[in-house]
């Protein structure tokens, strides 16, 4: 069944594809969002606990995302800053807060940022298609795109994908991969990203029984390092140190976790030494350490005993594993639980101004479809309302 042909069909009701039909639309342009689920935005609902992260005031397209090609990010997050989704967000009456390291949050509801976007949409004349999967898209033969979706096809000059990635798979869907191939571009390996890990089998026989301890923690992978908090959980190792070390590690790699930051162990052990010689180590430790955890390692990591009474060749190796615990994750939770993908389609095909496929004009793709990906708390999100806004422009 074919229906009447629009200016823009933008393919996902997502961040950025809600974001860019309202630009679009305002600019007068005759846009149709078509949405795969029952309601548009459902990771902007579920995001930072029902709250929304939805950007960061220190955002640095320099520091804060990944990607093959480096500088793609840099143009849309000069030319669409923080400030200019907060801007919209003021100008709707929505109350907001920072919450840490310039983390924005909705101060009710991510329902407040999600009806925001939906009633701007309506008031720039865009029409929302639910319930909408969308199977192919092609190059039509009379010009512009033919979006195919169940018995429908619908008719486009331009064409956005803005469907995402593969995070969170019961919303989500491969779309995006599928058609960048058909149109002869590449795709960078796709792999869950800001994700927790699993435990390797030794360490879940240790540490499964401390779920739900967390406490601040340095964690690195290779060159890469965060000072985050880190929670355990019966399949491993998650919180926010270990999400974002999750985008930097690959399979096999080593993780090292500082469990007492900005302290040197050593030092601290031979000065309780002279101070309260008759301190059992482990209650020492519970100063500075969950008590659960410090339980844990007595008789793994040391043997229990006044502090007087440990030879400072003991103290010291103790020391060395408080700061450098090496976990060998048996894997991570995959995309069921990822935030993001990392990986998408290859960046050096589309326009880092425009986000036009080069070689196909007419063709758009922006938001988590593409190979750039944050940092966790606020990045990603900032980076889908600035790659819309700005392809919109140019639309």
């Amino acid at each position: 069944m074919s229906g009447p042909r629009w200016d823009i069909v933008i393919v996902g009701g997502g961040a950025s594809g809600l974001l860019c039909a309202i630009y679009a639309g305002r600019k007068g342009r005759r846009v149709l969002v078509l949405e795969q689920g029952p309601k548009c935005g459902l990771k902007i609902l579920v995001s930072g606990g029902g709250r929304c992260n939805f950007t960061n005031i220190w955002t640095d397209p320099r520091a804060h995302f990944l990607s093959a090609n480096e500088q793609f990010c840099i143009s849309a997050l000069s030319r669409y800053t923080p400030w200019d989704f907060i801007a919209l967000v003021e100008d709707n009456n929505i109350a907001y807060h920072e919450k840490k390291l310039g983390q924005q949050f909705c101060s009710h509801s991510a329902k407040d940022l999600l009806n925001m976007l939906l009633q701007q949409a309506t008031a720039a004349g865009v029409e929302i298609k639910t319930r909408t999967q969308v199977r192919s898209i092609e190059a039509a033969a009379t010009g512009g795109f033919a979006v195919a979706s169940g018995e429908h096809c619908f008719h486009a000059d331009k064409v956005v994908l803005a469907s995402g990635g593969l995070s969170m798979p019961k919303i989500s869907s491969d779309l995006a991969f599928r058609t960048a191939r058909q149109f002869g571009l590449d795709v960078v390996e796709t792999v869950p990203a800001l994700v927790p890990f699993t435990w390797n089998n030794t360490d879940r026989q240790r540490f499964a029984q401390l779920s739900g301890v967390s406490l601040p923690a340095v964690v690195s992978c290779g060159d890469s390092s965060f000072t985050e908090d880190i929670l355990f959980t019966h399949r491993g190792l998650s919180g926010p140190g270990i999400l974002q070390i999750s985008s930097y590690w690959k399979p096999g790699d080593a993780v090292a976790i500082n469990l007492l930051p900005g302290l040197d162990a050593f030092e601290w052990f031979v000065s309780a030494q002279q101070s309260s010689p008759r301190i059992l180590l482990s209650s020492l430790m519970q100063r500075r350490l969950p008590k659960r955890l410090v339980q844990q390692l007595n008789s793994a990591w040391f043997e229990d005993c006044r502090i007087s009474e440990v030879a400072h060749r003991d103290l010291r190796e103790l020391a060395n594993k408080l700061h450098q615990w090496v976990v060998k994750p048996g894997g991570t939770e995959g995309y069921r639980t990822a935030e993001v993908t990392l990986g998408g389609v290859a960046t050096d095909a589309v326009s880092s101004k425009t986000f036009e496929v080069k070689q196909t004009p007419g063709l758009y793709i922006i938001g988590e479809a593409l190979d750039v990906t944050g940092w966790l708390g606020g990045f990603n999100f900032q980076w889908a309302w600035s790659s819309a806004y700005c392809c919109a422009e140019h639309l």
